[in-house]
């Protein structure tokens, strides 16, 4: 094993996280035509887990409105859509590579559901959640919604590779600002998000970062080839963070790596479905609370809300604001 490689192993689901990401989920479902009211044709129901899931969906798949609290969710959306709507009355239509970044601080409710909006063709998912812990400062935080869309992300394209810089520079390229509370709002954190696709016989060499910084790659696609450590799909690989690896696709398929790095924040983790706190007490003080206040009134029609089947992407805001992506 070479010395940028300093581990290896198989991938679980979740997909592990090191501190201060909790863990990374990817979704991959092949829904079928939608029924021209964002759900599922009764006739195709029977079908559910055949390639795709309707998770904690009744008619429209994805997850009702639910709490969390303590942690940031960062939402990537490579295929598909998702329709977002929170206790404080954001609601949002994004995807198609658009990335959501929730704050979820001191607490809020949303629900993500994957509405089907082509009726005459199918409605591939594909979408990565990442779950990033708050420093013990950050955990009550007013929350935050921020939406980094598709047309802004920076990308690198350069010698059959891509890299989609969602956090973090890369080089002299510089992501867009993360949320204010995020650890990954200060840069000496060096936190990043990197999506790195390889095609046949292309090659990328990573920038390097602190000796403190943790370095974690993902591979969900294709062969990976970490200074000739050769790693296959569904495999992590703990890297050094200090050393200017190059990664290259030597094989006949592309390589797809979800990349995550920062400096950890070090605190104690207590996590408890929805909440992530830093001690028990914390804990139970907001198990109780949201018990019996919850976060606020939901402020829409139903616990599964959708937007409308004309909608595009867009945010609208609880005053009326709607922000749509640049134009072109």
């Amino acid at each position: 094993m070479t010395q940028s490689v300093i581990s290896t192993k198989p991938l679980e689901s979740p997909w592990q996280g090191l501190d201060p990401f909790l863990f990374a989920v990817h979704h991959v479902d092949n829904y079928p035509a939608g029924d021209g009211r964002l759900g599922i044709k009764p006739e195709d129901r029977a079908k559910e887990g055949q390639g795709w899931r309707m998770y904690h969906g009744e008619r429209v798949p994805g997850f009702p409105a639910h709490p969390h609290r303590g942690f940031e969710t960062v939402s990537i959306v490579l295929k598909g859509y998702v329709d977002h709507a929170d206790s404080l009355g954001v609601g949002a239509r994004y995807g198609q590579g658009d990335v959501q970044w929730l704050t979820t601080g001191g607490g809020i409710e949303h629900g993500e559901m994957f509405p089907l909006v082509n009726t005459d063709k199918p409605n591939t998912m594909e979408m990565f959640q990442i779950w990033l812990n708050l420093p013990p400062e950050g955990k009550s935080a007013n929350p935050a919604f921020e939406m980094f869309w598709a047309e802004e992300i920076p990308v690198i394209e350069k010698d059959g590779t891509k890299v989609t810089a969602i956090a973090g520079a890369f080089g002299d390229v510089r992501p867009l600002a993360p949320p204010t509370d995020s650890w990954a709002s200060k840069p000496e954190n060096e936190l990043a998000i990197w999506l790195i696709d390889i095609d046949k016989s292309g090659s990328i060499t990573l920038p390097t970062a602190s000796m403190e910084a943790l370095r974690r790659a993902y591979i969900y696609e294709g062969q990976a080839n970490f200074d000739g450590n050769v790693l296959p799909a569904n495999h992590l690989a703990n890297l050094d963070a200090s050393r200017a690896t190059t990664i290259r696709n030597d094989g006949d398929q592309r390589v797809r790596i979800l990349l995550l790095q920062s400096k950890p924040i070090e605190a104690p983790v207590v996590a408890r479905g929805p909440f992530v706190l830093n001690t028990n007490e914390e804990m139970i003080e907001t198990v109780m609370k949201y018990q019996s206040e919850g976060y606020g009134r939901w402020p829409w029609p139903t616990r599964a809300h959708t937007h409308d089947p004309d909608e595009r992407r867009f945010i609208r805001y609880p005053d009326g604001r709607r922000v749509t992506p640049p134009a072109g």
